[in-house]
């Protein structure tokens, strides 16, 4: 049975709800109840770890068998395990739900699996009603649980003939305002920023993403890596989150333990030395390189040694997008897919 127009605004309030819960180890999951006229019942939403999950939210507002021939609408799959929660798929059939609409597939292993469930149930199931806006709202959770760690998103600037500062250090500021600002809006969209104690004692940045001279509404939590001491009186201790510090150079287990403390996105905005780590070590998901058309010369190059010995084993890019931002250029790429003549090479 085709998706109704009731079911579609149901759709649609489902994923305004959704983004009242946080982003973190769980997606943002909104649900809405309708009765079988198409009026609204309840209304729910996962409001963190622990917590019931969207779909039981919404059956909480209702008395005992109210909900029985009703329809769910729901932005995620219904899960189909038992966490710290049971599973959703089971308390709708408990409750009598006749259909469930949703959004987008859950690609857990564990806890996918709901809709084969409930259709078993003799539920009727529909899916894929406004997939790309659910993909939209938790494309960084979707990519945490591919990867099992945070979605990494490496920036640098550099002039044309790829330095990052000049001679004597300098390197405020290489590229323009409206590159500047890009760089604030990409911040404000991620999870948690990180950079390296060097960066911390060289630029004693703020590491917030502005709006101007606002900040934005969401602020990444600031990460720094490196053994040396953080001043007492630095910027990075008056960001509105407490910094996270890491005395160790191991990425892999950095982001592992951010992974587990509900990041999934990461914003490396650490200098030459940092970046460079991150692509050595495999750990760049997406780069951010800002060009702008100056000339430097000298030695301070944007990355250092990323584990290239030879031209075989260049690390090879797709660009996405080349982004015009002022007199400035933006290349936004991922790693380029191998080919199988390539292999692991």
């Amino acid at each position: 049975m085709a998706v109704n127009e009731a079911e579609r605004q149901a759709m649609s309030r489902a994923l305004a709800l959704a983004t009242n819960g946080p982003r973190g180890v769980n997606p943002q999951v909104g649900a809405v109840i309708l009765s079988s006229d198409g009026e609204v019942l309840a209304e729910g939403w996962h409001r963190g770890s622990g917590t019931p999950h969207a779909e039981v939210d919404a059956l909480s507002k209702l008395a005992p068998g109210a909900a029985q021939g009703a329809t769910a609408v729901v932005t995620l799959e219904p899960c189909n395990h038992t966490g710290r929660t049971g599973p959703c798929a089971v308390a709708l059939i408990d409750a009598g739900i006749a259909r469930v609409v949703y959004a987008l597939d859950d690609p857990g292993a564990v806890s996918g699996g709901g809709a084969e469930r409930l259709r078993a149930a003799g539920v009727d199931v529909e899916s894929g009603e406004q997939r790309d806006a659910a993909y939209a709202l938790i494309s960084g959770w979707l990519t945490a649980q591919r990867l099992g760690r945070p979605h990494v998103t490496v920036k640098w600037a550099q002039s044309l003939d790829g330095r990052a500062a000049a001679a004597d250090g300098t390197s405020q500021w290489i590229t323009g305002p409206g590159a500047r600002a890009d760089v604030h809006r990409r911040r404000a969209e991620a999870d948690a920023i990180v950079v390296g104690t060097g960066t911390v004692l060289a630029d004693d940045p703020a590491l917030t993403a502005r709006d101007g001279d606002a900040l934005h509404a969401h602020q990444p939590i600031p990460v720094v890596i490196g053994a040396r001491e953080t001043p007492a009186d630095a910027a990075v201790r008056r960001h509105p989150h407490a910094p996270l510090f890491y005395a160790t150079h191991d990425l892999p287990s950095i982001v592992a333990d951010l992974h587990t403390k509900g990041v999934q996105s990461l914003f490396v905005e650490g200098g030459p030395t940092l970046a460079s780590a991150f692509i050595a070590a495999g750990l760049a998901d997406r780069v951010l390189a800002y060009l702008a058309p100056v000339l430097l010369g000298g030695d301070r190059l944007a990355l250092t040694d990323i584990g290239v010995p030879t031209i075989d084993a260049a690390r090879r890019l797709t660009v996405d997008e080349w982004v015009p931002l002022g007199a400035d250029l933006l290349a936004v790429a991922r790693p380029a897919e191998k080919t199988p003549e390539e292999g692991d090479a």
